[in-house]
């Protein structure tokens, strides 16, 4: 008997060690940041390929070096991020399988925030987000009213109360005050003009908003 109780309780211990490491797993991909609806999340920069490209003629600051961005949406518990991405184009994508994304390319995910007095635009640009969906991506980051780019796509979302702006885009080489080698050819390979000068935004510029603040790591 005093081996069973002994074996029982080993059972149940066990049990909830499981159950305790389970919930660990499953929450995860959170962070000590309190998230809330409308949320901005940027994802960091690599420092290669079109992820390098961008950020090597748009970083703005040191501390900000971002190539995508996305819209936080909590609907009860669950939570979705509204983005456009190269891959399914403007989506709805559950905050999970987001962050596992980023995870899988190494990349880190910041929580940027409206300043309070901006938050009125939230729900509105919510809206305006769920309307774009299914949308496909715009590889060729010139503006588009049939596809959209990450911050084209959040740009658009808060538009009506004007919390971000639209600037000449430049591809200049800050080292060398030339178009970028990459972009040369990127848009050569489209036969396309390389659009300096052009309206546009980006993540870094996004990111430079007055009217947005920085919460801190996810």
């Amino acid at each position: 008997m005093i081996f069973y109780n002994k074996f029982k309780k080993g059972i149940v211990g066990g049990m909830w060690i499981l159950i305790l490491l389970i919930m660990v797993q499953c929450n995860s991909y959170q962070s000590s940041v309190s998230l809330q609806n409308g949320d901005l999340f940027f994802v960091t920069a690599k420092e290669t390929g079109l992820s390098g490209a961008i950020n090597n003629v748009t970083q703005k600051q040191k501390a900000a070096s971002f190539d995508h961005i996305g819209i936080l949406e909590k609907e009860g518990h669950k939570m979705f991020v509204l983005h456009a991405a190269p891959k399914g184009g403007s989506q709805k994508q559950s905050l999970k399988d987001f962050i596992e994304d980023q995870k899988k390319d190494q990349q880190n995910v910041v929580v940027y925030r409206l300043k309070p007095e901006y938050q009125k635009s939230i729900p509105e640009a919510i809206e305006k987000a769920n309307s774009m969906l299914r949308k496909p991506y715009n590889f060729n980051y010139i503006l588009d009213e049939g596809s959209y780019y990450c911050s084209d796509f959040v740009e658009r979302a808060f538009r009506e109360d004007h919390i971000f702006t639209l600037e000449p885009m430049t591809f200049m080489d800050p080292k060398t005050g030339k178009i970028n080698a990459f972009w040369e050819d990127f848009y050569g390979k489209k036969n396309l003009k390389v659009p300096e000068g052009e309206p546009g935004c980006n993540p870094n510029g996004l990111a430079g908003s007055e009217k947005i603040e920085r919460i801190g790591d996810l």
